[in-house]
């Protein structure tokens, strides 16, 4: 496999003058195309920081980010937006659906940045629910679908562009066991069988399991497993 992500002497620092918190500490981190990730650590370890930069929401202070060859640490505002739009899929902790839509019109969304026809927006949010196993609810609202049904259409809206990496911010945390176990096969489902690459922040060791390689975090920086289970 080849690397899809580079990473090299990241750190991220937050605020001005005698008020900065480095949040991330000279990070190196190859992620393989076709990799599931699992990135573990205590609270303010700097887990969703590195998401995000990986993600391009936001910028590094220093060092180095490349997705696909390409330098998204060097890229302005404008030019991370266009390449966040045709290159990530976001998925969160909290849905962040429109409950004035349907299903499919939600997972629609991210199509009308494109230059597709109605039709085919229809079309491949038709299918992108499918894959997620929702083709006989995509015409539901969101108010009439479960907790569970409603990450797999954000799921379903992250992956209808068909992005290059998948990044999830702890898509489990407000399930139960048995919804969080059908999100998570499902992402296990899409990284197997379609290859695609998924970096996941989770809190949940069991959720971790899911994913093919975890790395752990602890104060911003990058430390084994044996040093994160003593933490």
């Amino acid at each position: 496999m080849s690397v899809l992500v580079a990473i090299r002497n990241l750190s991220k620092v937050y605020g001005h003058g005698n008020q900065k918190v480095k949040v991330l500490h000279h990070i190196n981190l190859d992620i393989q195309q076709g990799d599931f990730l699992a990135i573990m650590g205590p609270s303010g370890s700097g887990k969703t920081t590195l998401l995000n930069l990986i993600g391009g929401l936001d910028s590094p202070t220093e060092g180095i980010i490349a997705v696909s060859g390409k330098h998204i640490d060097r890229m302005s505002e404008a030019e991370l937006a266009q390449w966040r739009a045709t290159n990530v899929g976001f998925v969160f902790q909290f849905y962040n659906l429109l409950p004035m839509l349907s299903a499919r019109r939600n997972v629609e969304l991210p199509l009308l940045l494109t230059q597709l026809s109605a039709s085919r927006r229809k079309h491949n949010a038709g299918v992108a629910l499918q894959l997620v196993g929702l083709a006989a609810q995509m015409e539901r609202k969101p108010n009439q679908l479960s907790g569970g049904q409603q990450q797999r259409v954000a799921i379903a809206r992250a992956i209808v562009s068909d992005p290059t990496l998948l990044v999830c911010d702890e898509p489990t945390g407000d399930l139960d066991r048995q919804s969080a176990e059908g999100i998570l096969g499902l992402l296990q489902q899409l990284n197997r069988l379609f290859g695609k690459t998924i970096v996941m922040v989770t809190h949940d060791a069991r959720a971790a399991e899911y994913a093919q390689h975890t790395l752990y975090l602890d104060k911003g920086s990058i430390v084994p497993r044996t040093v994160f289970q003593r933490a």
